[in-house]
């Protein structure tokens, strides 16, 4: 029952229109690293109050310049 509550208030938080600022959703609370985005049928955003944001963003550039150059 108590994961079921969890879930129920992360994905309050994540409907919650004060943690989005325009496509970007920052809330501290929320511990995931990802989390639907406003419409779900749209996918999923990053939390940007994570420091682990930052990091996965970074590596994906980091891929992708990587490729590219190596290409």
């Amino acid at each position: 029952m108590k994961r079921k509550l969890d879930s129920d208030i992360l994905n309050n938080m994540s409907k919650d229109p004060s943690n989005w600022s325009g496509p970007f959703y920052f809330n501290r609370k929320d511990p995931r690293l990802t989390v639907p985005k406003q419409n779900p049928i749209l996918g999923v955003t990053f939390n940007f109050a994570s420091p682990f944001a930052y990091i996965m963003i970074l590596a994906l550039i980091i891929i992708i310049v990587g490729i590219a150059y190596l290409s």
